[in-house]
This record gives C-alpha cells, structure tokens and sequence, in this order.
C-alpha cells in the first residue's frame, strides 16, 4: 500500500491526539476552560476535571494581572489572530512559574469568545522565587509579578488602579526587603531560583 494511500484510509482520531500532545493545550470560551489535556493539567498540577469550567482567572498571579493581560493581548488577537508571549503563572498548588504561551483566536471580532492555547513549561530554565508566594503581602505580590513582566511604575499603577506614587512606595518597600537598589536587581533577585 502506498503512503498516500494508507494515510487516508487511516481514521484520525483527534480528541486522543489533543489529550495525549506533548504540549499543553486548552480551549477556552471568554477566558474559561472549554477543555484541556493532560499535558496542561500536569503543568498546572491539577487534573482535567480541577480544570474545565473554570476560568483561567486561578492560573494568573493575581486577578489584575489576568484582567491587565486580557486586555493587552485583545488587540494583538483581534488584529493577528495568534499571540505568544513568556509569562509567571500560578501553579494549582500556588508556586509561580515561567511559561511560554501561544493562542489562536477563531472569533478576531471577539477575540477572547473562541480561544486555543498552548502552554510550554519554561520553568526547568527559569525559576521563580519563593518569595514571591512568601513573605510578600498581597499588593507586594501584585507589583512585583508586574515588576516581573517589565513594567514602568506608571504602568503598574494603571494596571492596579493605583497612583504611581504608591506604586513607588511598595517597590521601595520590596527594595529594601531584598537588600536590592534597583528594580533591575530586584526583579533579578526574585526571578533567582
């Protein structure tokens, strides 16, 4: 039998080719779980069943980061239909981690309504500190996952609803908790494994 010929003759069976990829994979319908595959529940350490139907919300470091970054990646679907970036993101158990993520839109005039992703676990390279679920107080945490992505104080601020100012008051805080002098060294330090 030729190679063409046995290709199509052969069923493809697609759900067991997404649940057994080697990459992890989710479909979501305005940023919740439709479904996902075991690769998926692994990284996030939970089963398919923690998972489907509820909203990527409990992935996120906070909620500001995952409103902050559906805002952001909403124009880049709309007008692209894919989206990628790496990211810190939250473990079931509650350990931050480095993940590359990559999205398809079907619905470009409603980007989040039709979504797939896929998520690459980044952090065997890149390690998160502790300190970021430890000694930090819930805005600390806030600020410095922000801090993490590379944003300006101003632009933590608007992401937060808060003024500038105290944005530079909680980095200043957080300096001198990690014996740092500069946000570089900070996120530096917290990004340390």
């Amino acid at each position: 039998m030729s190679k063409k010929a046995s290709s199509t003759s052969v069923a493809i069976d697609y759900q067991r080719a997404f649940q057994d990829a080697p990459v992890g994979q989710a479909l979501g319908r305005n940023r919740v779980i439709l479904d996902c595959n075991r690769a998926f529940a692994m990284i996030f350490r939970g089963s398919v069943e923690d998972l489907v139907g509820t909203t990527f919300e409990r992935l996120y470091p906070t909620q500001a980061h995952f409103e902050q970054t559906g805002s952001r990646i909403a124009p880049v679907l709309a007008k692209d239909l894919t989206f990628s970036d790496d990211r810190v993101m939250r473990r079931l158990d509650g350990e931050l981690f480095w993940v590359h993520v990559s999205g398809f839109t079907n619905t470009p005039d409603d980007p989040h309504r039709d979504t797939i992703w896929a998520f690459t676990d980044l952090s065997t390279g890149r390690k998160v500190n502790s300190a970021l679920r430890g000694s930090m107080t819930p805005r600390e945490r806030d600020i410095a996952a922000l801090l993490i992505e590379g944003k300006t104080g101003k632009e933590v601020g608007k992401a937060l609803g808060i003024s500038p100012r105290t944005v530079d008051i909680y980095k200043t805080r957080l300096l001198r908790k990690y014996s740092v002098s500069s946000t570089p060294d900070l996120v530096q330090r917290l990004l340390a494994g």
